[in-house]
């Protein structure tokens, strides 16, 4: 039963997330349609990735915390190195972000 309850909260929060970064942005006059998709895309890219690498170094942080409570070292080792590609990640979608947000300001009118 706790398995079901789980899943349907992440379902709702992946659903939660999907229209967050489907929503429709609005178009002005004088605005190259090309740049302001790329400037969408990039930062959509940028948020998923920023979701992704936080959900990542969670998981990193438990598979840590698990292996040091059981002494297994490889595991401990591996959740280390799963926090590292977390904040990869994290770095890398703030970057992304930072990319839309100036293509979506040198494109306004």
């Amino acid at each position: 039963m706790r398995t079901l309850l789980w899943a349907i909260a992440g379902g709702t929060l992946a659903a939660a997330v999907y229209i967050l970064l489907n929503e429709p942005q609005p178009h002005y006059a004088g605005v190259d349609l090309d740049l302001e998709r790329a400037a969408i895309n990039t930062g959509a890219w940028g948020a998923r990735q920023r979701v992704t690498g936080t959900g990542t170094s969670f998981a990193g942080k438990l598979k840590e915390s698990f292996g040091n409570a059981t002494g297994n070292d490889h595991l401990a080792a591996e959740g280390v190195a799963d926090q590292a590609a977390g904040k990869l990640k994290d770095v890398a979608g703030k970057a992304a972000s930072a990319v839309g947000n100036t293509l979506h300001d040198l494109n306004r009118p």
